[in-house]
């Protein structure tokens, strides 16, 4: 692994008179989360340090050239560092109209990238073994597990394949494949396990005779039943097995995370908050509204105008609890729009009779740091732990 040497913005010294002691879960200072942002033009890994409240850029992500941005790809913590996989190269364009642009695609890639969280450092790493985007991703017994995404940007249609990544050995090693093609799934570990969850997935069918179809010929089934299942990968047994009706949804999910060994989700690729935080029965194979989650519009913890309109939305977990990153765009005096960034958590352990469970927060930014309103979010976010 070659190291890059980037210009990486050190962490300002910011006072954390923006949070209380009440809005930052206990023992969250050494936890960082990240996500990947495009300003105008270019790639941005950003950070929010809940222990603090703090939001600071990082830096633009190595080996996207000038004018292109990378789309689809997965960004995942192992130990003290932050993996960006894969992705989607575009060449971006401006659009007509003013903020607006055009994205064209150029290519796949296999390229992965590490920070160290700690040293402030990007590393290369060993590109994986199929170029993918919009794949399921997810660490799993210290390693990095994917499966799925899209290798082709001629038609719409999903990869079986899996590989997984050993960070001591730098190597990607192919798992077996699944039994379903997908892409836009969404990849979180439970129970030990490494879980493909929905997407737009198809499966394998033998032709038996019936016409018009050739005896033994291989066709391609997707469904409502395809969808909404999931792929579990047994890591201790190295097989594949399929879970129906796991997301119980025709549309793919948007984010699922683990939280003590109970899984939550927030909403699906179309809408990122359906209004309340959903946990899973593994038992009953069913999702359902987690109490006193429920809330229409998170904007109204904060006090933004009612013309402000969500611009992203992405989750993390620290501890016990859900950190919602959220950009919310909101007019200003001279008729151009602004991007407030803020932070919403909810927790999952709160006793509603003693504590509210939600709390929302505005982080404190250096100037170099405050936003336009051209954000958008291109990765889920990932938290790190780091040792003291």
């Amino acid at each position: 692994m070659g190291s890059l040497h980037c210009d990486i913005a050190a962490s300002p010294s910011f006072s954390s008179s923006g949070s209380s002691s009440s809005n930052v879960v206990g023992g969250a200072g050494s936890v960082r989360i990240y996500a990947c942002f495009a300003h105008g033009s270019s790639n941005s890994l950003e950070c929010y340090e809940p222990g603090a409240n703090t939001w600071r850029r990082v830096g633009a992500l190595p080996d996207v050239p000038d004018g292109h941005i990378l789309k689809g790809f997965a960004v995942v913590a192992l130990g003290e560092s932050v993996y960006v996989v894969g992705g989607r190269l575009c060449r971006r364009e401006r659009g007509a109209a003013a903020g607006e642009y055009d994205d064209i695609d150029v290519s796949v890639r296999a390229d992965v990238l590490r920070y160290d969280a700690r040293r402030g450092e990007w590393h290369h790493c060993a590109p994986l073994l199929v170029p993918r985007f919009d794949f399921a991703c997810a660490p799993c017994r210290g390693r990095i597990c994917v499966a799925g995404g899209q290798c082709s940007l001629s038609g719409a249609r999903g990869t079986a394949a899996a590989e997984v990544y050993d960070a001591d050995k730098g190597q990607w090693s192919a798992l077996p494949d699944m039994s379903t093609l997908r892409y836009k799934c969404v990849g979180v570990t439970w129970q030990g396990s490494f879980h493909v969850v929905g997407g737009f997935a198809e499966s394998t069918l033998t032709a038996t005779g019936d016409a018009p179809l050739v005896p033994g010929a291989t066709v391609l089934q997707s469904s409502a039943l395809e969808r909404s299942s999931a792929e579990v990968f047994h890591c201790a047994r190295g097989v594949w097995e399929i879970l129906p009706g796991m997301w119980q949804l025709d549309v793919p999910p948007n984010q699922i995370v683990a939280v003590a060994n109970r899984l939550f989700s927030s909403g699906d690729c179309l809408n990122s908050w359906k209004g309340h935080v959903e946990v899973y029965d593994g038992e009953l194979n069913i999702w359902s509204i987690m109490d006193h989650s429920a809330l229409p519009d998170l904007s109204v913890l904060a006090d933004l105008p009612s013309s402000a309109q969500r611009l992203y939305f992405t989750m993390a977990v620290v501890g016990t609890q859900l950190y919602f990153l959220a950009g919310y765009q909101v007019p200003s005096a001279d008729c151009s729009y602004r991007t407030v960034s803020l932070v919403h958590s909810f927790d999952t352990s709160a006793d509603p009779g003693s504590a509210p469970a939600w709390s929302s927060f505005q982080p404190e930014m250096g100037q170099e740091d405050v936003e336009d309103g051209s954000t958008e979010l291109f990765s889920q976010c990932c938290s790190v732990q780091l040792s003291s």
